[in-house]
């Protein structure tokens, strides 16, 4: 099978089951066994198993040769082995510590944007109006000010609501303070119910 064929089934098979930071490098020049070098990042043993499982069936459905599969058992780093083409499915915490792309890495091979990575981005940039919103703000920050106002003003009355009364404490005390009074307000009710009834 031609190399860039292999290489492009290897990306899309890993692309499918959601394989994050997926890397290639060219290692023609660092060894004669394999061509390529490919590593990818699976978020659980699961994950990783599944991506391996995944990754045998489309290459033997396009034709490829699978020799080996190894580290199926643990599930933290699963090597494929495609002849020309060397794959790596490991951990967060496995890749960070075996650096492998300090190995391999000296030639990274640029791959086409995945269909489906593209389509997880666009996807992904329609359901976040966050970045959105954020860019109107730097030519016109009248507006989004006014209505990040309006949007936090409600939060902070909701909090304030179960905390305390209906009027809040501080209104009282700027109340009495500024007309003199030393009694407060919301005793005043009570304690002259209870004196009446005493009468």
């Amino acid at each position: 099978m031609d190399l860039r064929k292999l290489q492009r089934i290897v990306a899309e098979a890993l692309d499918d089951i959601k394989a994050q930071d997926i890397q290639v490098f060219n290692t023609t020049a660092q060894t004669e066994l394999f061509d390529r070098v490919v590593i990818a990042t699976a978020s659980s043993n699961r994950q990783t198993r599944a991506l391996a499982s995944h990754l045998r069936e489309r290459v033997k459905e396009a034709g490829g040769t699978v020799i080996a599969v190894e580290g199926e058992e643990t599930g933290e780093w699963v090597l494929v082995d495609l002849g020309d083409i060397v794959v790596h499915i490991m951990q967060p915490a496995i890749r960070s510590y075996y650096r492998l792309e300090e190995l391999w890495g000296q030639k990274p091979v640029r791959l086409k944007a995945l269909s489906t990575t593209a389509t997880r981005g666009a996807a992904a940039q329609a359901a976040a109006p966050a970045p959105q919103s954020k860019a109107p703000r730097a030519g016109s920050r009248t507006k989004p000010s006014t209505s990040s106002r309006e949007t936090a003003e409600p939060s902070t009355r909701k909090t304030a609501k179960p905390v305390g009364p209906a009027i809040p404490a501080s209104s009282h005390a700027g109340a009495r303070s500024a007309a003199g009074e030393k009694r407060p307000a919301r005793r005043a009710g009570p304690a002259r119910k209870a004196g009446a009834a005493r009468t």
